[in-house]
């Protein structure tokens, strides 16, 4: 089972918004040395909604290449169209993706039905394991706890990641779901509480920036140190709040520039962090010791 500190890695880009392959190749190897416990390429982190199917599939190789197996690479695969995911996850697997991560189909609003019966579609076309992603806050959609119950009944649906920020949401899926499906928060703010409940790990935001410590966070919270995890979770609080000031990834891109990991790239309708904000990031950063 994939477990821990997951980062949701951002796709570096130069400031005329071309892939920045070395750059990408840096904060992989950033990973490997402070402790990530695997990388999910091309999220909505990754700016998945403008890179094209080519570019896309590209970024998830290159990452599955630098990182040669040390850990596991997830690869963001989801989309509204039931026929288009398919086709992401099985050229994912090709290039070697340990795991698919499938957000909730977004703007036409299926029905509970539908929900069950586009991700069972995906998983009987493609036997990766394949991680549900349910952030209602973006896609306009809610998969409801009883669906997926009757997911985690399919085997190579092994996980979802839970992004309402709502606990008692996670605690009744935790509580529910077998013991061999994983669910892992998919927000920074509230995770910690997520995993000291018996969630298994965090794709988080905020590891693009503090990859240490939030490996720690997560491996304090996976060992149920209550008071450890609750004291760096207080420190970090800063950047799990201010890295959300504008649309994701817009703040998190603005702090890795900042800190020399990337360039100031990102691509329309994203646009630069606003000026209003950048010094309370800036802080923020300064808070929590990452510059």
């Amino acid at each position: 089972m994939i477990r821990g500190s997951m980062v949701a890695l951002v796709t570096p880009m130069t400031a005329n918004g071309e892939i920045d392959w070395a750059a990408l190749n840096k904060i992989v190897d950033l990973h490997l040395d402070k402790g990530t416990d695997s990388i999910v390429a091309v999220g909505t982190t990754g700016e998945s909604p403008t890179l094209g199917y080519d570019e896309h599939l590209d970024v998830v190789k290159a990452v599955v290449e630098r990182v040669n197996g040390r850990i596991p690479v997830i690869a963001g695969t989801g989309a509204n169209s039931t026929a288009e995911a398919i086709e992401m996850t099985e050229r994912a697997a090709k290039v070697g993706a340990d795991a698919c991560l499938l957000v909730v189909p977004y703007y036409n609003k299926p029905t509970q039905e539908g929900l069950y019966q586009h991700f069972k579609a995906v998983a009987e076309a493609v036997s990766i394991p394949q991680i549900l992603y349910n952030v209602p806050g973006r896609t306009s959609c809610d998969m409801l706890p009883e669906t997926v119950y009757r997911l985690a009944e399919i085997d190579n649906i092994v996980g979802i990641k839970e992004a309402t920020g709502n606990l008692d949401r996670a605690r009744e899926l935790i509580e529910n779901v077998p013991s061999d499906f994983a669910v892992y928060s998919g927000d920074d703010a509230t995770a910690i509480e997520l995993i000291l409940m018996g969630g298994k790990g965090n794709i988080s935001v905020t590891a693009n920036v503090a990859p240490a410590e939030m490996a720690e966070l997560c491996r304090l919270g996976l060992e149920k140190d209550f008071e450890g995890a609750r004291a760096l979770q207080a420190k970090l609080m800063p950047l799990h709040t201010n890295l959300f000031i504008e649309a994701n990834p817009i703040p998190v891109k603005w702090a890795m520039a900042e800190m020399g990991l990337i360039e100031q790239g990102i691509r329309l309708p994203l646009t630069v962090l606003s000026e209003q904000y950048q010094e309370l990031v800036r802080a923020s950063l300064r808070e929590c010791g990452v510059i």
